[in-house]
């Protein structure tokens, strides 16, 4: 089967224009139109041959476009406005069969039940309103099975985006930081300013990629994790002797110092004190 002209494709605004799709702040849309960037992230997503790759918001369907031609086998786009699905069906065609389109909630679809087997890769530039809880709904499942994602290829506003990268006696180190980075190797990728977007947002993005870990067997769950995280970071300024009061024993067992504040502690002892408090 030759190679589709991708170049034959209407340019993203036209496709805009034809359907109305403007973009709505409630849905948090932020369209990226430069298929350069689209490209960019796509490439970082690696090897896609053999992946079924899950877009979440894909609008006019940029980032669609740059998955589609960097050869991923199959794509499927999970889109909350019925515009977006209406003027992403000519890609569909196009595609070949490779394109599939879910009109829904990304919140509450399972992406492992629309691809039950196979390598399957997340990227997405994501609605900065719900980025966050679909990565913790998305870790969880990396948490159940390491095989649930090779890799994501994620979006976030910047802020975000350094939160999840944030090493230990930082400002920006907190629950998420530990969650990503007990299941995930994460790292920040690259920036792009809004003047990138259409609209512009009001901040930087940064493209951060995500690979599972392997864990040992005697890992905790991602609820005792989430527990005290929630219990330390709570109350970040006090003292564990403080915020973390059900786990002095545990803190003791451990040898960590019950004077030290959430942010003094690193991922791995956190995981080792909802291990331990399990």
């Amino acid at each position: 089967m030759s190679e589709p002209d991708w170049d034959s494709l209407p340019p993203l605004r036209e496709i805009i224009a034809r359907h109305n799709l403007r973009a709505e702040k409630k849905l948090g849309q932020n369209f990226l139109l430069d298929l350069n960037i689209t490209d960019k992230i796509a490439r970082a997503a690696g090897d896609l041959s053999d992946a079924t790759v899950f877009e979440i918001g894909p609008g006019p369907g940029g980032l669609t476009r740059s998955l589609l031609k960097a050869g991923a086998k199959k794509v499927i786009a999970v889109e909350y406005d019925p515009r977006a699905v209406e003027a992403l069906r000519e890609l569909e065609e196009f595609s070949g069969g490779r394109l599939q389109i879910v009109q829904g909630d990304a919140l509450e679809t399972d992406l492992l039940q629309l691809a039950p087997g196979g390598k399957r890769v997340i990227a997405a530039n994501l609605p900065y309103n719900i980025a966050t809880l679909l990565l913790v709904n998305w870790l969880r499942q990396v948490r159940e099975d390491r095989e649930a994602y090779s890799a994501m290829m994620l979006m976030f506003q910047r802020e975000v985006a350094e939160r999840l990268t944030a090493k230990p006696n930082s400002k920006a180190y907190g629950r998420l930081s530990i969650l990503a980075q007990w299941l995930c190797d994460a790292g920040a990728q690259f920036s792009l300013p809004p003047q990138a977007f259409t609209p512009p947002p009001k901040v930087t993005s940064s493209v951060v990629r995500f690979v599972p870990k392997t864990l040992p067997a005697d890992a905790p769950s991602f609820e005792a994790v989430g527990c005290v995280t929630a219990a330390a970071f709570g109350q970040r300024r006090k003292m564990l002797r403080s915020s973390l009061k059900d786990y002095r024993e545990a803190l003791a067992r451990l040898g960590i110092d019950e004077t030290l504040r959430a942010e003094n502690l690193a991922p791995a002892q956190f995981i080792a004190l909802a291990a331990e408090n399990s």
